[in-house]
């Protein structure tokens, strides 16, 4: 298969779209790691509110909302609260993952996400696998039974979270595909957020807690900050460069987790997470690279 060469000032782009990428994943892992410090003295709910309230917060600053209001009128909202929930449970679920894994464990189960993905592209969009990528698929499944370790003795039932989080976050990313042709990048970041706000709000009274101290309370409005920032930079990558050249650096997150699990809390990944997380991690580069170069195998 032949590409067409590009201008120097599309490749200027694209290379800004992968720079964006990278600090998304950064921002994103920082996200987690004030999630995970928080959890330590706040029930997760509350971390959770925290991060959806004051990414809408941010969000409508760093988006100027106000500036577009059009923006934000959804033509399928059943569709699109669909994927608000798909988000929300994805969340829920990492954040209780985390609480008791180490950030390199949960990443590496999480990045199994895209092999959900293109296993149910079929059923769903109409968008069958090769056998080629069935294998892919069934590989990157056994990278994560290596994390998981599910021989009695190693089993940590916290990372079933991270597991039902990885078909969660498939199933936003399924709908977040479906709604691309019709909803602008903004609205569905606002609107996912503000659905999730809308859902746990009522809730926080009852679970909240005032944080201990400034340092937690600090964690809490980071866990907005940083999602606010990565998606936004997520966003504005997905503008400047194709969704196949930005995909394979959504993988550099592998690399932030376990250094600030390590700095942060003084986790040290075991042998097994990083033989899966690699498996994992080969198996959905191979599947993007078949995805490509070779669409229709």
């Amino acid at each position: 298969m032949r590409h067409l060469p590009i201008s120097a000032e599309e490749a200027a782009q694209r290379l800004r779209g992968i720079a964006l990428i990278c600090l998304a994943m950064i921002l994103f892992s920082l996200l987690d790691t004030s999630a995970k410090f928080a959890s330590a003295y706040v029930p997760t709910l509350e971390v959770v509110w925290a991060r959806y309230a004051f990414s809408v917060v941010f969000a409508i600053i760093f988006l100027r909302s106000w500036a577009r209001p059009a923006d934000y009128l959804t033509r399928r909202p059943l569709m699109q609260t669909l994927r608000a929930v798909f988000l929300l449970g994805s969340t829920v679920l990492n954040f209780l993952a985390i609480r008791y894994l180490q950030l390199a464990e949960t990443a590496a189960i999480t990045f199994a996400a895209p092999l959900l993905v293109t296993a149910l592209s079929g059923p769903i969009l109409g968008e069958w696998p090769g056998p080629r990528r069935w294998a892919a698929v069934v590989v990157g499944f056994v990278g994560v039974l290596i994390i998981v370790q599910p021989e009695p003795g190693a089993f940590q039932p916290a990372a079933l979270y991270s597991v039902a989080a990885a078909f969660c976050y498939a199933g936003y990313a399924l709908t977040t595909r479906t709604l691309s042709a019709t909803e602008t990048p903004a609205g569905m970041l606002v609107y996912g957020s503000l659905l999730a706000v809308v859902v746990l709000t009522p809730a926080l009274p009852a679970v909240g807690e005032i944080p201990p101290d400034w340092l937690v309370a600090a964690a809490l409005v980071a866990t907005g900050l940083f999602g606010a920032i990565g998606h936004f930079c997520l966003i504005h990558a997905n503008r400047l460069a194709p969704a196949p050249v930005l995909a394979p650096f959504q993988y550099t997150q592998i690399l932030w987790m376990p250094i600030l699990g390590y700095l942060v809390f003084n986790d040290i990944p075991g042998m097994a997470t990083l033989i899966g997380a690699a498996v994992v991690v080969a198996s959905g580069l191979y599947i993007l690279y078949r995805e490509r170069v070779h669409r229709d195998r």
